[in-house]
């Protein structure tokens, strides 16, 4: 069931964007990656998810859990939160837009792990009615079935961060 954090790092890690391949390694259980807004993105978050999952030594069910889930919050931060930060007021286009599509942080949490996607988007996520014929939509129903716990904080003009918990299994 998706809750709201009081609090989150997106400002933080959206002051500090310059360089669309800047990256905080984590070897104390933080790190932290700019991704570009193009559709490299998706592969650059998986690749960095479990590359980081792994020199944390996560077990490797987390660690195929988490990819995914990154997989679908940063595809929903490129598809909906991006897009939506361009289109709806033509002078908001912010030069954090251009230089990246997003941020990406993840961070160790015993044996689970919170993911976190940051975007320029003002709108909440919505998770679509399940639909078995759809050709898309199912990316948060599968953040959900993935994860102990999922949300987002309130978009605000700087945009929103989409959150999840994946827990170790078994």
């Amino acid at each position: 069931m998706p809750t709201h954090p009081a609090e989150t790092v997106h400002h933080v890690l959206r002051e500090e964007a310059g360089d669309k391949t800047w990256w905080m390694p984590g070897p104390n259980g933080f790190a932290a990656c700019a991704l570009s807004p193009s559709a490299r993105a998706v592969g650059e978050a998986r690749h960095f998810t479990r590359r980081t999952l792994q020199g944390w030594r996560m077990c490797p069910r987390v660690a195929d859990d988490a990819t995914t889930v990154v997989s679908e919050l940063v595809t929903n931060a490129l598809r909906h939160g991006v897009a939506d930060a361009r289109t709806e007021d033509g002078d908001r286009l912010m030069a954090l837009d251009i230089l990246c599509g997003a941020w990406l942080a993840l961070t160790r949490q015993d044996g689970s792990v919170l993911c976190a996607v940051s975007d320029s988007g003002t709108s909440a996520p919505a998770m679509q009615p399940h639909d078995e014929l759809a050709e898309s939509g199912r990316g948060l129903h599968i953040v959900e079935l993935l994860s102990d716990t999922w949300g987002w904080t309130p978009p605000d003009r700087l945009g929103k961060t989409v959150w999840a918990t994946v827990p170790k299994r078994g």
